[in-house]
């Protein structure tokens, strides 16, 4: 279960998913976030949010102002998050390399997660790169999850191999 995890430890300037809290929580991020996808600038801001949960990477959602929407096109994918309510999925598409489901979108979240109704998230794995502050984000594994693993995030992350039952 979870509560046994070994955590990775966590020095000056780090911070730990196992720290995050559950339910999980919004927050307002000044970082500069970037996302490029087949040579394009998909978003880039300093006016994101992002969403901070027990065991996962920070996922960012970016305002629909810093996208470059011309390159999002509306998926038939929506799923159901118990904290934030009904997500929407975008394709990606840029000059002839797509990415399905790369994106996605509450139109109308829960009422703690008012914040981020609107605002798009990328998955890392899905888009060529992410970067946080400059520095490339990896992805969260497992294929399921959004976040974005940058050095001073340290895990383990919900989506490694085991952690089905976290």
């Amino acid at each position: 279960m979870w509560q046994d995890v070994e955590r990775e430890p966590v020095g000056p300037g780090e911070e730990s998913v196992w720290d995050y809290p559950r339910p999980p929580r919004v927050e307002r991020v000044s970082k500069r976030l970037e996302v490029y996808f087949n040579g394009v600038k998909l978003a880039d801001t300093t006016r994101a949010y992002h969403v901070l949960e027990t065991s996962h990477p920070p996922v960012y959602y970016f305002p629909p102002g810093d996208v470059a929407t011309e390159h999002l096109e509306e998926a038939d994918l929506s799923t159901f998050c118990e904290w934030k309510g009904t997500a929407s999925y975008f394709n990606v598409r840029v000059g002839g390399k797509a990415a399905q489901n790369a994106a996605w979108t509450y139109i109308d979240p829960t009422p703690g997660f008012r914040e981020i109704a609107g605002y798009i998230a990328f998955y890392p794995a899905l888009v060529d790169e992410c970067r946080v502050d400059g520095v490339k984000a990896a992805p969260q594994p497992g294929g399921f999850y959004g976040g974005w693993i940058t050095p001073e995030i340290k895990g383990p992350f919900k989506g490694e191999t085991g952690t089905r039952g976290w």
